[in-house]
């Protein structure tokens, strides 16, 4: 098949694009580039364009006879989205909508779309199953859930056919050792503390100690970044097969508290890492775990990194030999 990976440049993206071509597809990655960093590509087509830019955009995937599109040009920051809405609603919302209608003009019937754990909000039941209610407490998470509820009607309406894959904290990096985790600023909890392992930053910052947890920290579901490109694919493939529109979870159905990721981390690097405790941030749920039984099921996924260990040490692997991301190849 033939995928468009809007946002295929960055993090997560560029995991993507190199499972679809170990898979054998075509892929061609259309980024801006506000985030993403041509390096981390290894292969396929790379067009530098924007979402919002809705002509240009249609003219890309009538040209190459696009088949699907992978939507991860987002916006993804919840600190930033609670202080700047407008950029959220701009680019997840205005932006996912002109994806929508330049898929619609040039007949492209299929999309896998990133989404997030954060459409649920502060969850009555863990672990978080789909048909759990959605009520998102910051706008990252609104942005997320309109945007889903677009694709719902994108489907009744025009037969557009979809899977969104709803996850929260994407971690860990190639197990190659090629491509990983740089952002600016960086705002992931696992490589804010490995760049403070390595003397980047003074200390790593906890945000909130007073959480209804065992430890009074947040509890998050890592999910190694390699785990969610292959579904990603498996995604893909099922769509492009005849399956219907779908949401999945993504996630390892076990949760770490910010002080347990930073115990890890420890263990990993072999020696102590600074720590500040801080306020809470306005946003965070205390507790996000997401029950993966359906995509298990109906896709076949299975996480081949499902220990916080195994996915902090292929992180570490990355930033001890990039401390400085990719930039750092080009100087800095």
């Amino acid at each position: 098949m033939r995928v468009l990976v809007a946002g295929g440049a960055g993090y997560i993206g560029s995991h993507v694009v190199k499972a679809l071509l170990e898979g054998g597809h075509e892929t061609i990655t259309y980024d801006n580039l506000s985030k993403g960093h041509v390096e981390a590509l290894h292969g396929g087509e790379f067009i530098q364009g924007d979402i919002l830019d809705q002509d240009r955009l249609s003219r890309v995937l009538q040209e190459r006879k696009v088949d699907l599109v992978i939507h991860l040009a987002a916006d993804t920051a919840v600190g930033e989205s609670m202080v700047n809405p407008a950029k959220y609603y701009w680019n997840n919302v205005v932006g996912g909508l002109k994806l929508l209608d330049s898929m619609r003009s040039a007949g492209v019937k299929y999309i896998v779309f990133s989404s997030s754990a954060a459409v649920y909000g502060e969850p009555a039941h863990i672990p978080i199953r789909e048909d759990a209610p959605c009520n998102p407490t910051n706008v990252y998470g609104e942005t997320k859930l309109i945007f889903e509820r677009m694709l719902a009607s994108y489907d009744r309406s025009y037969g557009l056919k979809y899977v969104s894959f709803r996850y929260f904290n994407a971690a860990g990096a190639d197990p190659s050792g090629a491509i990983g985790e740089d952002h600016d600023p960086e705002t992931q909890l696992i490589p804010l503390v490995l760049q403070t392992a390595l003397g980047l930053r003074p200390s790593i910052e906890i945000f909130g100690i007073d959480y209804d947890t065992p430890d009074g920290t947040c509890i998050r579901d890592f999910i190694h970044v390699s785990d969610l490109a292959s579904a990603h694919v498996l995604a893909a493939e099922a769509l492009l097969g005849g399956m219907g529109s779908r949401i999945y979870n993504l996630g390892n159905e076990t949760g770490n508290s910010v002080r347990e990721v930073i115990r890890v981390c420890e263990e990993v690097v072999g020696h102590k890492i600074p720590v500040k405790e801080g306020p809470r941030r306005p946003g965070d749920p205390a507790m996000l775990v997401a029950s993966s039984e359906l995509a298990r099921r109906e896709l076949g996924w299975t996480p081949r990194f499902p220990d916080l260990k195994d996915i902090v040490a292929t992180a570490w692997n990355w930033h001890k030999n990039h401390p400085y991301g990719f930039a750092g190849a080009r100087g800095r």
